[in-house]
């Protein structure tokens, strides 16, 4: 009885000293960024506002590298990240796009661009739901970390907005291409999920 308890203790202590390591506590301040993005967006005019809404996307978006590398360097993989790491990755870019697009720095064709990633996100995490069920991993490609990471930097132009023309014009013209090459990479990874799923398929019912 009393190995079993130490042995309960023990997992539970480690547990709780993941959740609190340092690559969890940069995935834990992306996710807390993600509101802070999107309020300050709320002024799409308010130049200086929108600099600060760029400052916090920046900091949460290098936070995206760095949790992963510390996390591989001292070996701090958890399934708590790995769980949450994907999520705010797909919290922070769905609320930019939505609050881009909501003051229509993000607008045109280039909305069908932001269609062809939501649409894709959502697609993808109920993909890995069905097949976390099924326990087959479905591990994040080289190509989608780009893929990620090409987003982000559209995104950041689109959050500039007006405020980036002053200092360079045609700032929304760069997010809108950036964004669009990032669509097509989210397009081709999104197929590349399916396939890897796709003998899963049915194995479910």
């Amino acid at each position: 009885m009393f190995p079993r308890c130490m042995t309960t203790t023990a997992n539970t202590s480690s547990r709780r000293r993941h959740a609190l390591a340092l690559p969890n506590l940069l995935t834990y301040g992306r996710l807390f960024a993600v509101p802070i993005v999107a309020g300050l967006l709320q002024w799409p005019n308010e130049h200086w506002m929108r600099w600060s809404a760029l400052a916090v996307f920046t900091a949460a978006g290098v936070t995206d590298f760095f949790d992963g590398y510390l996390a591989r360097m001292w070996a701090q993989q958890s399934s708590l990240g790995q769980m949450l790491d994907p999520i705010a990755d797909k919290l922070l870019v769905a609320a930019t796009i939505l609050a881009c697009v909501a003051d229509q720095t993000i607008a045109g064709w280039t909305i069908w661009a932001a269609l062809i990633i939501l649409c894709r996100e959502i697609l993808v995490s109920g993909l890995r739901e069905y097949l976390a069920d099924l326990k087959v991993a479905v591990p994040v490609s080289a190509i989608a970390k780009w893929k990620t990471t090409l987003q982000l930097f559209a995104l950041g132009f689109f959050i500039a907005g007006p405020a980036g023309e002053v200092v360079l014009p045609g700032t929304i013209m760069i997010g809108g291409v950036l964004l669009w090459v990032a669509a097509v990479l989210t397009l081709y990874t999104g197929f590349d999920y399916m396939r890897a799923g796709w003998a899963h398929f049915g194995n479910g019912d």
